[in-house]
């Protein structure tokens, strides 16, 4: 394994989580995109050394490569695609909604929150 390979996952993921902590949707489905990157750079990474490829009676299965990962990495793939596309209709929804894409306090939430803390005094 390559320290340049873990250095860029390593990279990537540091940088997604920090996108995904802002505000602002835009940074946060770059975020997203990030991390999925990271995701499938880790997951081939986890596959080892290239080998041969894995089909019957071809190779011997200490010559093949695993396909397990890169079977996990087409569909960290597509579920990086879905959730991107979801973020993005919904980046889209909130700047028609409100005209800015920064994610705002949902006051209801607050309000929710601040019943939780006081204790219900229940009736005889």
């Amino acid at each position: 394994m390559s320290i340049a390979l873990l250095a860029a996952i390593g990279g990537l993921t540091a940088v997604g989580v920090y996108l995904i902590t802002a505000r602002s949707l835009s940074r946060i489905i770059l975020g997203f995109s990030l991390l999925g990157h990271a995701t499938v750079l880790a997951l081939l990474t986890a596959g080892g050394p290239a080998g041969d490829a894995p089909i019957a009676d071809r190779t011997t299965a200490a010559d093949a490569s695993n396909p397990v990962p890169q079977a996990l990495a087409l569909t960290a793939i597509v579920i990086s695609f879905g959730l991107t596309l979801f973020l993005l209709a919904l980046a889209r929804r909130q700047q028609d909604h409100t005209g800015d894409d920064l994610v705002e306090d949902d006051l209801e939430d607050r309000r929710v929150a601040q019943d939780i803390d006081e204790p219900v005094m229940e009736s005889p």
